[in-house]
């Protein structure tokens, strides 16, 4: 026979072991005759015999034997309902995961996210879906705006983390978006620049200073813009994307540089205290750069999905919480790193 061919006869063989007769036969075992089991399962007495005999014929071996005024089950009867036990319990599995995949409580939702939101944001939501929802599997993809959505639109992806500036617009038709958080955005001076401890600093006063920031995408962007806002155009000395490469060249007294704050937070490498950088609040401007989430229209509301986006909107606002409290200071106060 060809490959088709015993798929085929495998399939039809398959098709002999009637699920809806191997339970008649099982109650059959259970309760003793004929009667009792059409009575337990609303059927008539000669429904029940039809069904036993459609299955001994599909199956080729004899199931039940008179005995006396009863039947009881033979031996291949027996070894049948062993192996349809197995499948009843895994059936009973299956059922029982894809009520929790309905519900909500179990099935896998796919994360892309860009890189300073996974510790800050993805990371804590993961961790707390793992203590309250441990059926739901989170698996997390690094991704920039643009291939966040376009991993998105093609399927690859269920959410998609990115900054608004970069994310399509809300008349998107493919999408829903749901904001996040507001993220501030903090300037980050050489420990000993004349304008690390000066009080009310802004934004304009470090005009003339040279910048440090990336070379294209987004943070070119929010930088630039930030400090076009502040009525001026950035002069951008060094070009780097890298968190920990952008802090070392400013504690090397080679420019200045916005950091989010969500980035210092998030535990990114490198930015942490006794690196010779000044980080200063900017109360007077308050820059900020804001996340949002988006999912292919329509799939928002479904359950395991609407859970990972009630842990992103909790851990955005422990973050918010966070960053309110690193800011509690008098403003002018320099917050050594």
């Amino acid at each position: 026979m060809t490959g088709p061919a015993v798929a085929g006869a495998y399939a039809a063989r398959m098709a002999d072991w009637d699920i809806k007769k191997l339970r008649i036969l099982r109650t059959l075992q259970e309760l003793g005759t004929v009667t009792a089991t059409a009575e337990a399962l609303h059927m008539t007495p000669s429904a029940v015999s039809q069904q036993l005999t459609g299955l001994a014929k599909a199956l080729g071996v004899t199931l039940l034997e008179a005995h006396g005024r009863r039947v009881r089950l033979t031996d291949a009867a027996q070894l049948v309902l062993r192996h349809a036990e197995a499948v009843f319990a895994q059936l009973e599995r299956a059922d029982a995961e894809l009520l929790g995949y309905l519900q909500g409580e179990a099935g896998q939702v796919r994360v892309g996210a860009f890189s300073t939101a996974i510790p800050a944001l993805v990371v804590p939501a993961v961790q707390e879906l793992r203590r309250t929802h441990p059926g739901l599997a989170v698996a997390v993809r690094e991704a920039e705006a643009q291939a966040a959505y376009e991993l998105l639109a093609e399927g690859s992806v269920d959410l998609a983390l990115s900054l608004a500036a970069h994310a399509p617009t809300p008349r998107d038709p493919r999408f829903s978006r749901v904001s996040l958080l507001a993220d501030p955005l903090d300037v980050a001076l050489p420990a000993g620049h004349p304008l690390a401890a000066e009080p009310g600093l802004r934004l304009a006063d470090l005009a003339g200073e040279p910048w440090i920031f990336g070379s294209s995408g987004p943070w070119s962007q929010i930088t630039t813009t930030a400090c076009e806002n502040a009525g001026f155009v950035p002069e951008q000395a060094h070009a780097a994307a890298d968190w920990s490469a952008i802090w070392a060249m400013v504690a090397a007294g080679m420019g200045v540089a916005l950091v989010p704050r969500m980035a210092r937070s998030g535990g990114i490498r490198g930015l942490g205290r006794g690196s010779g950088v000044a980080l200063r609040v900017l109360h007077a401007d308050q820059p900020r750069r804001h996340v949002v989430a988006a999912a292919r229209r329509g799939s928002e509301d479904a359950p395991g999905l609407a859970r990972v986006l009630a842990a992103l909107r909790q851990a955005a606002a422990a973050q918010t919480a966070r960053g309110s409290a690193d800011t509690a200071e008098p403003p002018g106060t320099v917050q050594s790193s």
